[in-house]
């Protein structure tokens, strides 16, 4: 048959090189033949490969290997490949690895490369050399993988239902989380199944569960280098799958945090690795000290870091370094309600897995007996810094207040009755707002109760504690909310324990006896401080430069520590021991940042420092002086620079007025310019009107001339004159009227013209004050531009000098430290040696007289030794006549009972001890109806009974057995 293979897997098979992929393997051809043969032609030659040495690993590994090279001790290559051929054989089958091909051809040796390619038959035994005992263990974990794979020995896919992928990723994650050897094999093995493999859907499902192991389980230091290269060149791959180019991106990516985070505690239950699957996440909510919560989401992967940075991404937490998780836990007997006081916060380390917490907790309440168990993840501070004090973001200030307000309710800020009144007035003003009467409000008097420390409450009258709390809360009638919370957080800040994050312990060593058993530790910025817990009392406090030496483990922490001028070791029993320490050690770092700081600004003012010989260079006066004075000079030019720039403000409001002005004239000119428009327009009006009242008056002269003529010829001499005399007349008024029409039309003419003359001659003047304006403006502005180029050119000039003068004067300012530094350092370094030669003057003087002494010691411990020796020697044959006498009287035969404590299996499984120990001679058992059935033994070992005590029961009839006497156990 031919072996086709689909194009996202082309790329990673080799020409000229062998591998397999099922129980039959390839042989290429040495010219790039084409293979072709019967599946069952296989060569008889079984002894085909060869072992790998680092040259040919070299030449002949590919680049996704390459990481692998250093590993090949690791792996056992020719083991592996014998038994391989030894399964292949015993299947029936007469080859190896490689298939006969047609044609001409050179068979090639099967080496490294060859043992990590996709196969569908089972392993005969584990790819790396792990122990013989997890061989077994090593063979059932490749079994599931091709299970899970869907691969089948006959060539069939068996897709697999989301239930039972999720049981095998189980047993996966069973057989292999708790074992580094078998996690290292898994990697491996799952690794050697996404090598060439021929079938898309089965390197999918490969590198799926890929993904899965990374997600939890980091391999080993070595393997992880070798796996991470590896899914890095197929997740950069240029021809890879998209698909399968995603999934190994996310494997690389969970590789990174596993990691970094470590493996699992816990198995991952059923619905991580579903919602792994589908790709959904899971919630979980995350509660505040105030009891208000939010939910987060998380998958398999996330750790407390992550969910810390998105439950600040949730409340717009920016200044969130500060905060972190802690297990809170409260203890409820019976029937009560939870105590407030009863409550254990404990830290979670940043790589800690959510889904592991979440099964602790969920084991722990399996495990109380005849208590309820609260558990649930809080979000607070670690502790307080100095410099919390500057950050301003409302939602840092919201629950720094919370914080420390639910501290001081628990009653670990003791303070005085002023005090606690004033902080529960600003804590109600902070709940409420400011009211007129509070007292009208239905829950006024659980406020007064909420708000006010139990211990404080009963040290005066309930009436008396709300009058005065009333009064104060009256007197913050200006007071904001915030300013009431900047003002609680003012106060409990200035007590010598404000600040302090808190810790319950208890005493193991006090060397003084000045502290109770169970003790509050608060830390803080000024030190460490005790508190008696019940009543709640302050007891002592530890400044920070008392504080020698501190240090934990897992179950206690000590300190070394300064009291009344002697130091003395305390230790106390608390599983918070590296919290308190890295608390400690913050605040000595913050307070030795701040020296630093002072004093670096210190000596950058001045340098204070005295030679044995009260030596000081007589230049460093000169250079301070020099230094003051051009300090001064700098500030003089500072203010003509500033005088300067006032001057050229006023100058700038000057242009404004005159750009205002002048915009004034031109509005004014252009309204004298309408004005004329206007005027112009009527006298073109009046001249028509006067042009058309002397055509009429033309055309009534020829019509008067014309009925002249006309009488002159109808009537006589006298009637024409008459007639005519009348019609002059008549042509006078006529002519009368128009001559009085036309003068005052040409008046009218005349005056407009006179206004016309009078605009035109305005426009003209303003014009030339426009522009003399303008002019002033400009010469006026480039005169001031001048002046003020040059007088900065100047003082940047003189400020250039001064910065070279300074900077010369800085310089042999170094040089003189430099020099008084050396000096410094050559006398400590002189007083050190002369200490050292008075120390070492002293030791051998005590050392000289300790070696008489000890010669004198061990001439006479000589003499002891040898009467000693004749002693032992007759004490000893009376020891072991006694002590035969003793065991016979006991009797020969001891009959002793050990109970088997649970095993993982049968702790997994939920299955409970049957036997119980009474007490060191009797265990008891039920028995029919229930009724309990005891046994007696000469001594009973319970579960917890290491190997040490039972041969301290039991040595002295091992010594008489030595000693040559018959006994039975």
């Amino acid at each position: 048959m031919r072996s086709d293979m689909p194009p996202v897997m082309a790329q990673s098979m080799r020409t000229n090189r062998s591998s397999f992929t099922s129980s039959y393997g390839y042989e290429t051809p040495s010219h790039n033949s084409i293979v072709t043969s019967n599946g069952d032609d296989y060569d008889s030659d079984g002894s085909n490969f060869a072992p790998p040495t680092p040259k040919t690993l070299s030449m002949a590994i590919p680049p996704e290997l390459a990481g692998a090279i250093p590993l090949i001790d690791k792996f056992q290559v020719e083991g592996f490949l014998r038994a391989m051929q030894k399964q292949i054989q015993s299947a029936g089958k007469r080859g190896f690895f490689s298939k006969r091909s047609v044609g001409p051809q050179v068979r090639e040796k099967f080496t490294f490369e060859d043992m990590l390619c996709f196969q569908k038959d089972p392993i005969p035994t584990s790819l790396l050399k792990i122990n013989s005992d997890l061989v077994s263990r090593a063979i059932k974990l490749f079994q599931n993988i091709l299970k899970y794979m869907g691969v089948d020995s006959s060539d069939r896919v068996t897709p697999m239902s989301l239930e039972e992928r999720i049981e095998l990723v189980g047993k996966l994650y069973k057989q292999a989380l708790k074992r580094s050897e078998l996690r290292d094999e898994l990697f491996a093995q799952i690794s050697k199944q996404t090598r060439n493999n021929p079938d898309r859907q089965y390197l999918i499902k490969a590198w799926e569960l890929m993904y899965l192991c990374a997600s939890c389980m980091p391999p080993c230091k070595d393997i992880g280098g070798y796996l991470s290269d590896y899914v890095h060149n197929v997740a950069h791959g240029v021809s890879t799958d998209s698909e399968v180019q995603d999934l190994a991106l996310n494997t690389l990516n969970a590789l990174k945090r596993s990691v970094k985070a470590g493996p699992r505690h816990t198995i991952p239950g059923r619905e991580e690795i579903e919602a792994l699957l589908t790709r959904k996440r899971l919630t979980t909510i995350v509660f505040f000290l105030d009891e208000t919560f939010e939910e987060i989401t998380y998958d398999i992967t996330t750790t407390v870091a992550d969910a810390v940075e998105e439950l600040a991404g949730i409340i717009k937490l920016s200044a969130y370094s500060s905060f972190s998780l802690f297990e809170c836990r409260k203890v409820v007997t019976g029937s009560k309600l939870p105590d407030p006081g009863n409550e254990e916060y404990i830290g979670l380390d940043d790589n800690k897995y959510i889904g592991d917490l979440l099964a602790e907790f969920k084991e722990a309440k399996d495990r109380s007996k005849g208590e309820i168990l609260h558990c649930k993840l809080t979000f607070k501070k670690k502790l307080f810094r100095e410099s919390d004090e500057a950050v301003e973001d409302p939602m840092f200030v919201q629950l720094s207040y919370v914080q420390l307000q639910h501290d001081y309710i628990l009653g670990n800020y003791p303070v005085g009755r002023d005090d606690a009144a004033q902080l529960s007035a600003l804590q109600i003003l902070v709940e409420i707002g400011f009211v007129v009467n509070p007292e009208t409000c239905t829950d006024w008097t659980s406020l007064l109760e909420r708000f006010l420390p139990r211990q404080i409450a009963i040290t005066r009258a309930k009436q008396e504690w709300e009058l005065d709390i009333l009064s104060r809360y009256r007197s913050m009638e200006n007071l904001t909310k915030d300013d009431a919370r900047q003002q609680f957080l003012r106060i409990l800040r200035t007590l010598p324990y404000g600040n302090s994050v808190f810790f319950s312990v208890r005493k193991i060593d006090d060397p003084i006896g000045l502290l109770p058993g169970r003790i509050i530790m608060g830390i803080n910025k000024r030190g460490v401080h005790f508190f008696r817990p019940v009543p709640k009392e302050y007891l002592h406090s530890a400044e920070l430069r008392d504080i020698m030496q501190f240090g934990s483990s897992n179950t206690a922490v000590f300190f070394k520590m300064r009291v009344a001028g002697v130091l003395h070791i305390f230790q106390f029993e608390t599983k918070q021991g590296e919290e308190i320490c890295v608390a400690l050690q913050t605040h000595i770092n913050d307070v030795m940042l701040r020296r630093y700081s002072k004093a670096r600004s210190a000596a950058n003012g001045s340098i204070n420092g005295d030679l044995s010989g009260n030596f000081k260079p007589p230049s460093v006066d000169v250079h301070e002086k020099r230094v003051q004075e051009l300090s001064k000079a700098i500030e003089e030019s500072q203010k003509n620079a500033n005088q300067l720039l006032e001057d050229f403000r006023e100058k700038q409001k000057q242009e404004v007025k005159m750009q205002e002005e002048l915009e004034g004239l031109k509005d004014l000119l252009r309204s004298e310019k309408q004005n004329l428009t206007e005027v112009t327009c009527e006298r073109d009006k009046l001249r028509s009107l006067c042009n058309a009242k002397d055509s009429e008056l033309q055309a009534a002269l020829m019509e008067k001339q014309s009925m002249e003529t006309r009488l002159a010829k109808l009537n006589g001499p006298e009637f024409e004159t008459k007639a005519k005399k009348e019609l002059i007349e008549a042509n006078n008024q006529v002519l009368n009227k128009i001559q009085d029409e036309l003068k005052v039309r040409n008046a009218e003419l005349h005056a407009a013209e006179e206004t016309t003359k009078r605009l035109v001659n305005e426009k003209l003047l303003l014009e030339e004050r426009v522009l003399r304006l303008e002019k002033k403006k400009s010469d006026e502005v480039e005169i001031f531009g001048k002046n003020f180029e040059q007088e900065r050119k100047a003082l940047r000039l003189r400020v250039t000098e001064l910065e070279k003068k300074l900077e010369e004067v800085t310089q042999d300012l170094g040089v003189a430290e430099s020099t008084l530094a050396i000096k410094d350092l050559e006398l400590s370094t002189l007083q050190n040696n002369l200490k050292e030669l008075e120390e070492l003057r002293e030791m051998k003087e005590d050392i000289d007289r300790k070696n008489e002494q000890t010669a004198a010691i061990l001439k006479m411990q000589g003499a002891q030794l040898a009467e000693l020796e004749a002693l032992y020697k007759e004490e000893q044959i009376l020891r072991k006549r006694y002590f035969n006498t003793i065991e016979d009287m006991k009797g020969k035969i001891r009959v002793f009972c050990r109970l088997r404590p649970l095993s993982e299996k049968e702790i997994a499984e939920k299955e409970r001890t049957v036997l119980t120990s009474l007490d060191e001679f009797t265990v008891e058992h039920l028995w029919r109806d229930d009724k309990t059935k005891q046994h007696i033994y000469d001594r009973v070992f319970d579960g917890n009974a290491t190997q040490d005590d039972i041969f301290e029961d039991t040595r002295y009839l091992v010594q008489s057995a030595v000693d040559g006497y018959n006994v039975c156990i």
